[in-house]
């Protein structure tokens, strides 16, 4: 490819990639405002704790793809940090001390320190009496 020599009308991407949208996985039930994972596939789910999940930010809107084939329907997903609730286990609680360390999810609204059996949530950003500010980018 040659430099440029001219300008050029270089188009951004979905408001920067803050907004994408995804292929919904297979018979499954995505509400608006939960913390939505990618499956292996790349098919968007619930957030869930197992592993091989990415997480992918927040459901803009409720999908119900009960019944569908992978793919039938899609979800708006918003990325950016977010205010997840903290896990009520005591001993797997996010902490002031884990700014800026992973966290991992415990379910669509959940996240948690334990890292055993579960996803990547995201960064934490904060934590504060209503729940741990998690950046999911």
């Amino acid at each position: 490819m040659a430099a440029l020599t001219a300008g050029r009308n270089t188009p951004e991407f979905a408001e920067g990639g803050k907004i994408i949208v995804l292929p919904v996985a297979a018979n499954t039930v995505i509400f608006d405002g939960s913390l939505v994972a990618l499956d292996e596939n790349g098919n968007a789910q619930p957030a869930a704790k197992e592993t091989g999940l990415t997480a992918a930010g927040r459901a803009e809107e409720y999908v119900d793809n009960t019944g569908g084939a992978a793919g039938d329907k899609t979800i708006r997903v918003r990325r950016g940090v977010f205010v997840w609730d903290n896990t009520s286990v005591a001993a797997n609680k996010v902490k002031p001390e884990h700014v800026l360390k992973d966290c991992y999810i415990e379910d669509d609204c959940t996240v948690t320190a334990l890292a055993d059996g579960s996803s990547r949530a995201g960064k934490v950003i904060a934590v504060t009496d209503d729940g741990v500010a998690v950046e999911t980018l």
